[in-house]
């Protein structure tokens, strides 16, 4: 694959679209798990099948083509603002948003794919990722997006710390409203980026797997984000060269990888509680910033 790189433009188009997704996913994904909206991110990347399909279906009724990753990030984002909506609807079940708009885009997904006459090859790549599917477009559009996730976690760190460990202190303190509307926004821009090379279907996985082996053998919030992103970076970058020499999808192979150090994780807290003579739990960040 080395070879590759150098050779082929959309090799290092996908390579580059991959660390750019295994840097920022694992990185808001840090706050989305330590929020308890893991869910948030099956939902959005449902929802985001929709904009697809629906990109898919204007382009066969135009003559020129339409770029489905912008409709898909715009669904993306509509739905993260239906879900904040929703969960102040039902301020005492805000778990009911995220099954509400999933459903809402697997439906419309599926109505468009029905009128776009079914999958292509394309979709394909979009559902299950793809390492020749990124296109220099893409690879500019998904580069801009991390440079916004990574600066919106720069400027609003204290913040977001703040949201994800206690909401209601965080309401007492004054946090702005628009927070919470500009963070679920950034969560849908993620998983429009992220996309292209795990595929819709397992996008979510980026944002949670690594961040879920991280907690097994980290005791600070600012470790466990470090540590996700090591994960994520290093199930990312040897998938797709494992996707590259098997010529297997991208987005399963790094799911694989993933799930392989999440049990790597678990075997070495194991025998770190064994070694302590057994210790509780403890949820990174609740003493440490």
């Amino acid at each position: 694959m080395i070879e590759a790189l150098l050779d082929y433009e959309f090799i290092r188009y996908s390579f580059i679209s991959g660390i750019v997704a295994g840097l920022i996913a694992p990185l808001i994904g840090t706050f989305i798990v330590i929020r308890r909206l893991s869910l948030i991110a099956d939902a959005l990347s449902h929802v985001t099948l929709g904009g697809i399909a629906f990109g898919v279906y204007l382009s066969t009724l135009f003559t020129f083509t339409i770029n489905p990753l912008i409709t898909g990030i715009i669904f993306s984002i509509l739905g993260a603002l239906g879900i904040e909506r929703l969960r102040s609807v039902y301020k005492h079940y805000q778990e009911l948003a995220i099954p509400i708009i999933m459903s809402l885009g697997i439906a419309v997904g599926i109505v468009f794919l029905s009128l776009a006459n079914g999958f292509n090859q394309d979709l394909f790549g979009y559902l299950f990722g793809s390492i020749s599917a990124v296109s220099m477009n893409d690879l500019i559009l998904i580069v801009s997006i991390g440079i916004i996730v990574i600066l919106f976690i720069f400027l609003l760190y204290k913040e977001l710390f703040m949201v994800s460990f206690d909401e209601e202190y965080a309401n007492v303190m004054n946090v702005n409203r628009w927070i919470y509307i500009a963070f679920i926004i950034v969560v849908a821009l993620v998983i429009s980026a992220s996309m292209r090379i795990v595929g819709i279907l397992m996008v979510s996985a980026l944002m949670t797997l690594p961040v879920a082996s991280a907690m097994r053998i980290t005791s600070s919030f600012k470790q466990l984000m470090i540590l996700s992103v090591i994960f994520g970076e290093t199930a990312v970058i040897s998938g797709l060269f494992l996707s590259y020499h098997l010529n297997i999808s991208p987005g399963g192979t790094i799911v694989l990888v993933s799930i392989l150090i999440l049990m790597g994780t678990i075997i070495l807290n194991k025998l770190g509680v064994s070694r302590n003579g057994g210790r509780n739990e403890e949820v990174p960040g609740q003493t440490q910033g």
